[in-house]
């Protein structure tokens, strides 16, 4: 018995202990932290340096090249001939690639069509049929400019569902906290009481089972708060998986630093329910990327019809004896100073170019279903989320009711006391359902504030 008593006295010691210095962590700091150094939002911005990558290189499809064909032949002192042609190629965004070049030909035995000596031109390769509207180089760079679109919402979506979690774990560690905070204010007016019951005693004033009474009550929260302490370095440890540094390299949130309760305590922004339907249709980041899929599947539809039309191309040189002098360039020039051709070639039944085109109709269809019905889905969350949201708010303003009462019912059993007409059973059991309100309300406000960013979430806008 003097053991217990001993720990009576003491108790509001061993429950408190001495607090460090704390700072408050706000969800505001905590995000901006996130959004600034986690390797998720690192590797989302790393999307866009990809589409930028993809587009440069899309673009060298138009690139200029310098081409340089060099034969010669001598056999038994013999000289038979010899070729040097450097041709300098510019390809455009229109089906005309233009060229320019020079010939060195010469030898005993060189081939009557090519000309000898020194000579240039310049000069078109136009297509006319296939080719004409689009063709690969062509779309390549339409469909890589599309992807920088598409990736950025991609990054919008890495970064918004990285948020969501953020979100989450903060709101968890907060309501843990909070948890611990009540069972330790919990413990404090038990220890006290505990210890004025245990005076009361050694002076004769209380029977023993009142002070057993008083201890067990203490022992009772004593548990609670250890349990609270449990949850509450979980929900740390899980807030740390978002904090880094800029240096790449994580670390352990710091037992001084707190969060912003009154951030719990003041809940979510007001939301409307058809202003979040409507941002989600028009904002969110995931419906957004199947616009981009749909452009792309769009202009491979366009590459693929050219397959329907024969090939048709042109090639028309004009030529000059020597190294680009062209002098004199009248009618008469032209009409003696030329070399042209055409390729002509066109497939019977046009079978694959029929099968190609009926995919990428079919590709666009059905991304197109699968596009409304991710529209549905989305929709269909937000409203979800947000009734939701809508419910624990009755929730919370039915649990605020319900601690008033029962903070009424234990003010009116301790005056009852004070007036010996109660018992301390009755006092602990009153305190005791008054803790389970408050964490009850703890509890809702947590789960109130995930509902609430699950509809933001949703709609796509933790950006």
């Amino acid at each position: 018995m003097k053991t217990i008593l001993f720990i009576i006295f003491f108790s509001p010691v061993l429950v408190l202990g001495q607090a460090a210095a704390q700072q408050v962590f706000s969800v505001d700091d905590f995000i901006q932290q996130v959004k600034a150094y986690h390797p998720v939002a690192k590797q989302a911005n790393l999307q866009t340096e990809k589409a930028k990558a993809a587009l440069l290189s899309a673009q060298g499809s138009f690139d200029p090249t310098l081409n340089f064909s060099s034969q010669q032949k001598t056999f038994n002192g013999t000289n038979y001939y010899y070729y040097n042609n450097p041709e300098l190629k510019i390809p455009t965004q229109l089906p005309i690639t233009v060229k320019a070049g020079m010939e060195d030909n010469g030898g005993r035995y060189l081939t009557s069509e090519v000309t000898p000596g020194q000579s240039s031109y310049v000069g078109v390769e136009v297509a006319l049929g296939k080719g004409l509207l689009t063709d690969k180089r062509r779309t390549m760079l339409k469909q890589a400019k599309l992807f920088q679109g598409q990736t950025e919402q991609d990054r919008l979506k890495m970064i918004n569902d990285l948020m969501f979690d953020a979100y989450v774990a903060y709101w968890q560690w907060a309501g843990a906290f909070q948890q611990r905070k009540i069972n330790k204010q919990f413990a404090k007016t038990a220890a006290e009481r505990a210890r004025l019951i245990a005076i009361a005693y050694t002076n004769g004033d209380k029977a023993l089972t009142d002070t057993v009474e008083a201890y067990v009550q203490l022992q009772n929260y004593e548990i609670q708060i250890a349990d609270a302490q449990i949850k509450l370095n979980n929900a740390a440890l899980e807030l740390s998986n978002y904090l880094w540094l800029e240096d790449n390299n994580p670390y352990q949130l710091s037992d001084k630093l707190i969060p912003d309760t009154m951030a719990l305590q003041s809940g979510m922004k007001t939301l409307v329910l058809e202003e979040l339907v409507q941002q989600a249709l028009s904002s969110n980041p995931a419906l957004q990327s199947y616009n981009y899929k749909l452009d792309v599947l769009e202009a491979e539809k366009k590459l693929k019809f050219q397959s329907l039309l024969p090939s048709i191309n042109l090639k028309a040189n004009l030529l000059n004896r020597g190294y680009y002098s062209f002098g004199g360039m009248d009618a008469a020039y032209f009409q003696n100073n030329y070399k042209y051709g055409i390729d002509f070639k066109m497939p019977l039944f046009f079978r694959e170019g029929r099968g190609e085109y009926k995919k990428a109709k079919l590709k666009i269809q059905e991304t197109s279903l699968e596009f409304e019905a991710k529209k549905w889905q989305v929709e269909n969350k937000v409203r979800s989320y947000y009734s939701e949201m809508i419910l624990l708010e009755d929730q919370l303003r039915i649990a605020k009711n319900n601690m008033k009462n029962y903070e009424m019912l234990l003010r009116n059993e301790l005056l009852k006391y004070e007036n010996g007409e109660s018992s301390l059973f009755m006092i602990n059991s009153r305190e005791t359902k008054l803790l389970e309100a408050q964490q009850k309300l703890i509890d809702l406000k947590v789960k109130y504030m995930k509902a609430g960013y699950a509809a933001a979430w949703s709609a796509g806008l933790l950006l």
